[in-house]
Order: C-alpha cells, then structure tokens, then sequence
C-alpha cells in the first residue's frame, strides 16, 4: 500500500472506531454486534469477511457467468472462491422483465454445479425502468401494478426461473426505489409502490415450487425519500439490502456508516424487523481510488455478516475489471484473499 493509503487508513482507524463504539452503545434488538475497537487499530489487517458469500457484477448473461472463473483466479488459490452470481434483467420492456432463456439458462447451469452456491438477481418493476419517465406517469403505472394488472409478468418469471434451476434464487426487486433514476421509484406514490410489491411477491410465490427470497435493497441515504417509507412489510420481505457506493464526494466511510437511512440505520431497521441484512451492490464511485472506502466496507460486512455481498466490477466502481483503482484493488485482494 502507498503512503497516502496507509494514512488515510490510519485517519479510518481512529474515525470509524468512534463511530462503532457510538453505535455499541445501543441496546436491544436492533443493536448493531461491533466487537473491540483494537481490529481497526492502525497496521490492522482488514478482517476478512469470508462468512458471508460473496460475488460480484460481471456482465450480462453468459459473458458473466464466464468471468467468474477469472475473478477467482485473480484472489487466488487461497482465496475462498467466489459463490454469488449477479444479474440483472433488462427493464426495456415486459419480455425483458419475465427473462430469456438465453440470459438465465447459463446461469441455472453454473447454480446447478455447486449447492452452496447462490443466484441474485435484480427484477426491474416496469418497462422504460430507465427513460426518466414524469412522476405522473410513474404514479399511474404504479397503482395499475397494485392493482394486479402486471401479475401474469411476474408469473411468467418465476415459472421460468424454476424451469431453469433456480428456484431459490434472490430477488432484488425494485432496487434503489428511494432514490430518481428509475421508473419503479417509490417517491410519487409510496403507498401504490408498497401494494405493488406486495402483489409482485403473492404472485412469484404462487408457483409451485418456487423457493424465492425477496431483497428490498434501497440506496444508502436518505436520497429523494426516505427508504423505509417504501417498506412493504415484513410479511413480504426476506432480505434487507442495501447498495452502497463511495459517494458523494467528500464523504468520509464513516459519515457513510451514521449518516440518516446509512449503513448503520439499515442494519438497526433489519434487526428491528428480524431480518437479515445484504449489500447487493457496493463499489468506488465519486472519491476515486479510494483503498480507505474498501477497507471500511470490508471491515463493516465482516462485523454485520450479511446473507451475501457483491461489489459492482466495472468502472469506475471496480477492483478487478477496471484497471484505474490499483490501491483500492490491492486492498480488496489482500482482504479478500487468505494467506495474501
């Protein structure tokens, strides 16, 4: 590691030890397990969050099945090897959202090959998900879904997922909701937006032989709206998740932990609800190579212990795949990696 990066790692150790012994002070169950403040102590290594499954977003259909392979070659034989696959659905129009057969089956292949293994994918809620469409017309095509009017769409997923071997896969439906980029947001309507989900899920989980867990995986922050005013119940969901970039700029990681809706409010919010945690997507963003960020997330998901953890490796997020983030890389390898 540089100079630089052993500084700044110096200025997270005694910040982000703040911030959790803060954070250790709360109590019940929504209570955050954060351990001695001696593992984030200068020189420490970053604690290796092996316990939970990790993976990370490689490209789309086959293409990214294949990548797998390199970025374990990559960590290394010591490494533990990478158990997570990523994908997402095109949010284009209805056939995207229901899937192919061409996009899914190689991934029902790879499942298929190790039983530890586990599927996430991301489930766009409506068509045009990306055309910057007005809130009216957002709010109208929300309400139209919690009607039932898009059930068979849903249906027709699940059916197609189980026919592919992914009957348990996890669903990350209508991620990012708090936030303006997307058609499925949940700001001009939150209470269509809940009723919606709530009828995506009836209908995924009434084909026979599904397995599915669902993942309300919000951005970090509190964004356009706050993400727990998009919470459909607990009836509904399985996973808590959350996707958590390196940004904005200027933000140290432990603003990011204790910040409104932050990293530390989304795991006090699980454990309130009794449910696990997850970072669906995670990775560099508006600070740059930034090895301090990687270390905090790493330290953060090796106290939480989500159900999985993936980081999005293309840039500028990644560590593997995009060659402009040479300190953050080495960070994520060593930390990543036994025996490095």
């Amino acid at each position: 590691m540089t100079p630089d990066g052993t500084r700044g790692i110096r200025r997270l150790a005694l910040t982000l030890g703040a911030a959790l012994l803060a954070l250790a002070t709360l109590t019940g169950p929504a209570s955050v397990p954060l351990g001695e403040g001696g593992m984030y102590a200068s020189g420490a290594p970053a604690p290796r969050p092996t316990a939970a499954p990790f993976g990370a977003y490689l490209g789309y259909g086959p293409a990214g099945v294949r990548r797998i392979a390199g970025l374990a070659g990559w960590l290394g034989r010591t490494s533990p090897a990478p158990r997570v696959g990523r994908e997402y659905l095109s949010g284009d129009r209805w056939t995207g959202i229901e899937g192919s057969d061409g996009q899914l089956a190689d991934w029902g292949n790879w499942r298929r090959a190790r039983p530890d293994r586990l599927f996430v994918l991301n489930v766009p809620m409506l068509p045009r998900n990306e055309a910057h469409l007005p809130d009216a017309t957002v709010r109208t095509e929300l309400r139209r879904g919690a009607q039932g009017r898009y059930d068979t769409h849903f249906r027709a997923l699940a059916e197609r997922l189980v026919r592919l071997g992914l009957p348990d896969a996890v669903l990350v439906v209508g991620w990012e909701m708090n936030g303006i980029t997307y058609t499925h947001r949940c700001g001009p309507d939150p209470a269509a937006w809940r009723a919606y989900w709530r009828r995506i899920v009836q209908s995924m989980r009434s084909v026979p032989g599904q397995h599915f867990r669902f993942d309300f995986a919000p951005n970090r922050g509190r964004d356009a709206v706050p993400w727990t005013h998009c919470y459909p119940g607990d009836r509904y969901v399985d996973i808590i998740g959350m996707d958590t970039y390196d940004s904005p700029h200027g933000m140290s990681f432990p603003t990011q932990l204790r910040e409104p809706y932050g990293l530390a409010a989304q795991v006090r919010f699980a454990r309130t609800h009794r449910k696990p945690v997850s970072y669906p997507e995670w990775g560099l963003y508006r600070n740059g190579d930034n090895p301090v960020y990687v270390r905090g997330m790493l330290t953060w998901i090796a106290r939480v212990r989500p159900v999985y953890q993936s980081i999005t490796d293309y840039c500028p997020h990644g560590v593997w795949g995009c060659g402009g983030n040479p300190r953050s890389s080495g960070v994520y390898r060593r930390g990543m990696g036994w025996g490095r």
